[in-house]
């Protein structure tokens, strides 16, 4: 069994949610989440300026907060059987690929144990 976390674009989450649905995969779980990627200040706004090239404040103050702000998304979990793996990551990828920074993250790890509080059963009977 593993569990796999994706990070997505909040306008993103109901898409993603029904081609799960329409693959055979109903059991998620999904939590608003705020974080930042690796993108980092462009100082070459500030150096323009300073240059004498005219640029916008919006441009300037972007470039500013970038490194600091927070981006709302959403993290979805869902812990699916070894061989569904990688139905699932094509699923998330496929809807959620624009090819633009922030698309998201994907996250693949072992679970060594499921356990079904109602009824006791263990393992993928449980999932």
């Amino acid at each position: 069994m593993k569990e796999v976390l994706a990070i997505i674009r909040m306008e993103m989450i109901s898409k993603t949610k029904e081609a799960l649905l329409k693959e055979g995969f109903a059991a998620l779980n999904c939590r608003k989440v705020m974080g930042r990627g690796k993108k980092k200040v462009d100082f070459s706004v500030i150096e323009n300026m300073v240059n004498g090239t005219e640029i916008s404040s919006p441009a300037v103050a972007e470039a500013m907060s970038e490194g600091h702000r927070l981006v709302p998304k959403r993290l979805l979990s869902l812990v699916v059987a070894d061989q569904d793996v990688k139905k699932v990551v094509d699923i998330i990828i496929e809807t959620n690929s624009k090819g633009r920074p922030g698309d998201g993250k994907i996250f693949v790890m072992p679970i060594s144990d499921v356990i079904r509080i109602r009824t006791g059963e263990t393992g993928e009977v449980a999932i």
